[in-house]
């Protein structure tokens, strides 16, 4: 899909009318002094960057754990991966890129230790609770658990910030509905800062959203090929890849695999950043929003794949979906990785004392059962894949083997 290069704006320095404005946001839940040298929304990314759950994504899982091999992908490379193509969508749009690179960054926040792994097992253990959604616990994180500002819990990021971050799928509430899905820590917060569940949102948080899917998808295949559970022949059934692995084959005859990989890689993020670009262009010349507000209230996202695009999307994950994630090995490295944390789990909740001094409290007759869950919920949650490891191994006499 063709796009117009006079419409990217390079250079122009303009935010186009549809931008989120940051002098013009609907500011924080404590308010605080705007920052003579900074916009607010580069306070809110440079106050993401500086958190503990941002240095703790280092040692939490993508795909394989961590322990796998020092280059594969961990959800920290995975998420500058993103925050990457967020900003070059965001610039070429005429966005503001601080929001899309904010939002981009912070998204991951509330993975588990041993990715969807153990967000399955933790919601699977918290169904008499409320169960858990990652989403929901990235929001409890920045408005709550993050604890190092004198004036307030969390990083008081701009309501367009924490939008992003709630909404970057979609709207959380539809036409009649009650909000009876919406995770609580969601709708906790929502009743004291209302982040307008039934809209869209910004630009910026959508094309944080659609990069973060270009990001996994591309780069899940590179580390599937880099293990050996993918190989090059077992993507000529991907229409999209075989075309750039016949295009990088056709020009450089004989390149050895490694650059062949990469060749390929980069031309499927420039194909799909260029196609949501094209999309996105082709959205707003239809709509023609005046400001933020209107992208938001359009009933539709602006920033998607074409409808070709969109296809071989899901080819892709149904691909990886097959192949990679649900692979003999990796299948037998997830339960290992469930048993763990089902063990902890079970540990902490039975001696909450077992978790430390700060959360001495959970040990109190007093506390409801569910609330003593959710203590230990906020605690695995935020754990490393090898700080959970290690857990085990000083709790446990046996701890599954994760190679």
């Amino acid at each position: 899909m063709a796009y117009d290069l006079a419409q990217l704006g390079f250079g122009a320095g303009l935010r186009a009318p549809w931008a989120a404005d940051p002098w013009a946001s609907r500011g924080r839940l404590v308010a605080e002094p705007l920052s003579p040298t900074r916009s607010e929304f580069q306070r809110d990314r440079d106050r993401i960057i500086h958190t503990t759950a941002f240095r703790r994504l280092k040692h939490k899982t993508q795909v394989f754990i961590a322990h796998e091999g020092d280059h594969y992908r961990t959800r920290l490379t995975h998420t500058i991966e993103v925050a990457q193509i967020a900003r070059a969508l965001a610039r070429a749009l005429r966005l503001d890129e601080d929001l899309a690179e904010g939002v981009a960054l912070v998204h991951d926040f509330g993975h588990t230790p041993f990715g969807h792994t153990g967000e399955e097992a933790l919601d699977a253990l918290m169904a008499d609770a409320g169960g858990f959604d990652h989403n929901a616990q990235s929001l409890r994180i920045v408005t709550e658990l993050e604890r190092r500002y004198a004036d307030f819990d969390g990083l008081n990021l701009t309501w367009e910030t924490l939008e992003g971050l709630v909404k970057h799928n979609g709207p959380l509430l539809d036409g009649g509905d009650s909000g009876s899905q919406i995770p609580e820590p969601i709708a906790q917060y929502n009743r004291s800062h209302d982040l307008w569940l039934d809209t869209h949102s910004s630009l910026e948080a959508q094309v944080a959203a659609i990069a973060d899917d270009i990001a996994y998808n591309t780069h899940d295949i590179d580390d599937g090929l880099r293990s050996g559970l993918l190989t090059l022949e077992m993507l000529e059934e991907l229409p999209l890849i075989a075309g750039l692995l016949a295009e990088v084959r056709t020009r450089y005859p004989g390149l050895e695999e490694p650059r062949l990989i990469h060749e390929i890689m980069r031309r499927q993020i420039t194909a799909m950043v260029e196609d949501v670009i094209a999309v996105a262009q082709a959205n707003l010349a239809e709509f023609k929003p005046g400001c933020a507000d209107d992208v938001r209230r359009a009933g539709r996202p602006m920033a998607h794949f074409s409808e070709e695009l969109a296809a071989a999307d899901h080819q892709i994950k149904a691909f990886l979906y097959q192949h990679l994630y649900r692979h003999p090995d990796v299948m037998r490295v997830r339960a290992n990785a469930t048993q763990i944390i089902e063990d902890l789990f079970a540990a902490f909740l039975t001696d909450p004392g077992a978790m430390g001094e700060k959360h001495s409290d959970a040990d109190s007759a007093n506390m409801p059962s569910e609330r003593r869950a959710r203590k230990v919920r906020d605690y695995l949650a935020g754990m490393t894949d090898t700080y959970a490891i290690a857990a085990h191994r000083r709790l446990f006499d046996h701890t599954p083997d994760l190679r």
